[in-house]
């Protein structure tokens, strides 16, 4: 067992017997149970908490262990009254500062959203860096990201955050900031040049995400020419979407055990049993209280799960807090559905279909496993999977294909014999469910999906073919 799980559940005031790993940031963690919210959050919305304090405790851990930090306490402090200075009050803040002196503690993650003056406060009173949950999810999505879109999207959400700060928090991002040190105009205080360089970037950084919006819409148009339904995984971090995302495809994307493996979106053609060619597109997870930064700047990776035909949204089944995390994704995929009137984003105004494909059943056994394969039976579109050993996993294909045909349209036409373009192209873009072979045309009764109905009606008046 690693030094970080066997320290999960350690309370403040309790000694280290372990030594403290080298090569590692020593940290704490605190998750605040506020009674009495403040009436500000990082989303400008008050989130709605179904977990208990533990559960949502636990979480920051495993969030801290995604960037392997080294954790040497993590505690619930429950606060009946929050102070506007710095959340906690005098009594816990002297009982975390020895700790932090004991331990040598170089980081203190807050598992709850905190304004500029608190954060500034606390590391004042504390002799040490603090960081907020807003900040931790950052660093994670900072040390991940791996495309040129990624690494965007990253830098202008930590901008944006940063920007009331101007605290160097990222030290990644400060690499990328490269070249922006140069000296500013007379008379400017740092704090001036600080905040006018991150607000030059930041307008270049959107400006280089257009670009970006525009090169994926132009490859959604071009998938449009070649009409492939986008089937969509989305999930709770650490779900398994990846795992199932590479037993269906093949494609050996990255997966790991821990939260927020997967943050760029992969895509890759699936070629279903029937025959019909689908887009698999794998996602970044989604977790509780999403800072809202997050969402605006990684919009155009969320654009694919506003794209998809077919939503499928895998979830661990083992986990103790599997309805709280369905929750949380069902609220996340309807929030994306609620942007600004003027920006239409999908042909429809209503959420895909949705499949649950409930993941991990390999963990389970005895009773959980016999209810769990009841409820399945009792339900339409659910399938109980193990990604990682297969099992189900054919289940989740039919109940896409199933889902997909119930929208195709049946056409019948007649091809003269000499257009073999035209025959080529029906039995490449839809399913050839009858053919006659007459004197001097060829009947097809083929099956089509909706934008290949369309396409099709359109060859038809530009070839002058006959239609049934």
């Amino acid at each position: 067992m690693s030094s970080t799980s066997r320290q999960k559940n350690k309370s403040l005031g309790q000694s280290e017997t372990n030594p403290v790993g080298t090569g590692q940031r020593v940290a704490l963690v605190l998750h605040p149970e506020i009674k009495r919210p403040l009436n500000h959050s990082s989303n400008g919305r008050k989130a709605k908490q179904t977990r208990s304090a533990e559960a949502q405790l636990a979480e920051a851990v495993s969030l801290c262990e995604a960037i392997e930090l080294e954790l040497v306490f993590a505690q619930v402090f429950t606060i009946s009254n929050p102070k506007p200075a710095t959340l906690i009050g005098s009594g816990h803040i002297e009982q975390i500062a020895s700790v932090i002196e004991l331990h040598e503690v170089e980081l203190v993650v807050v598992n709850h959203s905190l304004t500029p003056i608190q954060q500034r406060n606390l590391e004042k009173k504390l002799h040490t860096k603090v960081i907020d949950r807003t900040g931790l999810i950052l660093e994670i999505f900072g040390a991940r990201a791996a495309t040129k879109e990624g690494t965007l999207q990253v830098e202008l959400a930590a901008l944006t955050y940063q920007r009331s700060r101007l605290v160097r928090s990222w030290t990644h991002l400060e690499r990328q900031r490269g070249g922006l040190g140069f000296i500013g105009g007379p008379g400017e205080s740092q704090l001036e040049i600080d905040r006018r360089l991150i607000s030059e970037r930041i307008v270049r950084l959107k400006r280089d995400l257009e670009k970006v919006r525009r090169t994926r819409d132009l490859q959604r148009s071009a998938r449009k020419r070649v009409p492939y339904p986008i089937v969509s995984l989305v999930g709770y971090t650490n779900a398994g979407k990846s795992s199932l995302f590479n037993r269906l495809t093949g494609a050996g994307v990255f997966v790991k055990d821990m939260l927020f493996a997967t943050l760029d979106p992969s895509m890759k053609l699936l070629q279903l049993p029937g025959g019909k060619k689908v887009i698999l597109s794998d996602t970044v997870g989604f977790v509780s209280d999403l800072p809202h930064e997050l969402v605006d700047a990684f919009r155009a990776t969320l654009e694919e799960v506003l794209q998809a035909d077919v939503l499928v949204h895998v979830s661990d089944i083992s986990s103790e807090f599997h309805a709280e995390e369905q929750r949380d994704v069902d609220a996340v995929i309807s929030d994306l559905w609620e942007l600004d009137d003027d920006e239409v984003i999908n042909d429809s105004d209503k959420v895909p279909p949705l499949i649950s494909a409930w993941n991990k059943m390999d963990l389970l056994s005895g009773e959980d496993l016999e209810d769990l394969t009841d409820r399945q039976g009792r339900s339409t579109n659910t399938a109980l999977i193990s990604a990682e050993e297969g099992t189900g996993v054919s289940f989740v294909v039919q109940l896409i294909e199933k889902i997909l045909s119930g929208r195709d349209q049946v056409l019948q036409i007649d091809l003269p014999y000499e257009d073999g373009k035209s025959l080529s192209w029906f039995y490449d873009h839809g399913t050839v469910l009858e053919r006659n072979d007459g004197e001097t045309v060829i009947g097809l009764t083929v099956q089509l999906d909706p934008i290949a109905h369309q396409r099709a009606i359109l060859l038809a008046e530009k070839e002058a073919l006959r239609l049934f």
